[in-house]
């Protein structure tokens, strides 16, 4: 399940990210994160923490709640 939801919260990501025009680096530098990371994180090769959810949603202007929504919704499909 772990590498399932890791993959899942990637999409989720991705899309939120696609949504707001961003590309990965414009992201990941108005998050003060690594751009490999963002990478990783879309792979769904890393779990983010809650920090890094909170610190993504802000540079998305949505709820970190609406991320995990998302992805609640993406799982319940499967």
């Amino acid at each position: 399940m772990a590498l399932k939801l890791e993959k899942v919260f990637g999409d989720v990501l991705r899309d939120a990210r696609s949504k707001a025009g961003l590309s990965q680096e414009e992201l990941a530098h108005s998050a003060g994160l690594d751009r490999t990371y963002i990478s990783l994180l879309e792979r769904g090769q890393r779990q983010p923490t809650l920090k890094t959810v909170f610190a993504i949603a802000k540079v998305l202007r949505v709820a970190p709640s609406t991320l995990v929504s998302k992805l609640e919704d993406k799982l319940r499909e499967d």
